[in-house]
């Protein structure tokens, strides 16, 4: 972790029952772009150390946990994908950036999808992993089923399970160990929010509506996901780019991290070379 990372600041953002919890690392120049990162569900902001570690001597960092998760609090109503883009983009307020490059992964898509409808310009381009801009048909079962697994067993058998599901065979013991971790540390009530909001949204509509640079990450061994990426995600996006990384499951940005990121640093300064935040 660099000596940067280490001295982010703090930021509690209320939002009307319940908190969220961020972090900014402010720039070293005045002038550099911003970059904002949303985690997967069952994950916090440390799912991106390597990626802050490695931009922010060249990008403001500014990551959050998601609601319910990591150090935000979990709401007290229910709550939909039109909430947590809102909530992205309060986070953007609260730390005083105008305009961002948004990365997001699994549950991060949907919620940069909706913050995205709500203020396009705020995005001066999008990193968009292993997600999805529909509910899969019948995806909203599975939910179900996945809630109340985690009902039924607890939050460390969810775990166990989740780690076998997102990470491949070639995952070392510690780094299937650390997720487990961060995975049985989400609150029971925190999941199932975020995990009700995902059997039912659909921002394939905002797509076509999207301008701004725009990159497409999976996982090669994440299923289904690269092929739907390639297949819906990919063809409305006026040109998008996209780009697979091997031996890497559904959350790529942790497991092949090198690769992640020299993908993500890439496309960055080719994109925002010269651009303001």
């Amino acid at each position: 972790m660099t000596s940067e990372v280490s001295k982010a600041q703090i930021l509690k953002i209320d939002r009307g029952g319940y908190h969220l919890y961020a972090e900014a690392i402010a720039p070293q120049s005045d002038t550099a772009p911003w970059i904002i990162f949303g985690n997967s569900l069952v994950t916090d902001i440390t799912l991106w150390d390597a990626q802050a570690a490695a931009l922010a001597d060249r990008y403001g960092i500014l990551r959050y946990d998601q609601a319910g998760h990591g150090k935000s609090t979990v709401p007290m109503q229910p709550i939909d994908f039109d909430d947590l883009g809102s909530d992205l983009l309060a986070v953007m307020d609260a730390a005083g950036v105008a305009r961002a490059s948004y990365v997001g992964v699994s549950m991060g898509v949907p919620t940069g999808l909706a913050a995205h409808k709500m203020a396009a310009d705020r995005f001066a381009a999008l990193v968009l992993c292993d997600g999805q801009a529909r509910t899969a048909p019948g995806g909203a079962a599975g939910w179900v089923d996945r809630i109340a697994m985690a009902e039924a067993s607890g939050m460390e058998a969810f775990a166990a399970a989740t780690v076998d599901r997102w990470l491949t065979s070639g995952t070392g013991a510690e780094r299937r160990q650390e997720l487990a971790k961060m995975i049985a540390a989400t609150p029971l009530d925190g999941f199932r929010a975020c995990a009700t909001a995902l059997m039912d949204y659909d921002y394939a509509d905002e797509l076509a509506r999207i301008t701004c640079p725009t990159l497409l990450i999976a996982g090669a061994e994440d299923g289904a996901i690269p092929e739907g990426m390639a297949t819906k995600l990919k063809p409305a996006i006026a040109q998008a780019k996209m780009q697979i990384i091997e031996r890497a499951g559904h959350i790529p940005c942790y497991e092949q991290p090198e690769a992640f990121t020299a993908m993500l640093s890439d496309f960055l300064e080719k994109t925002l070379k010269g651009v303001a935040a």
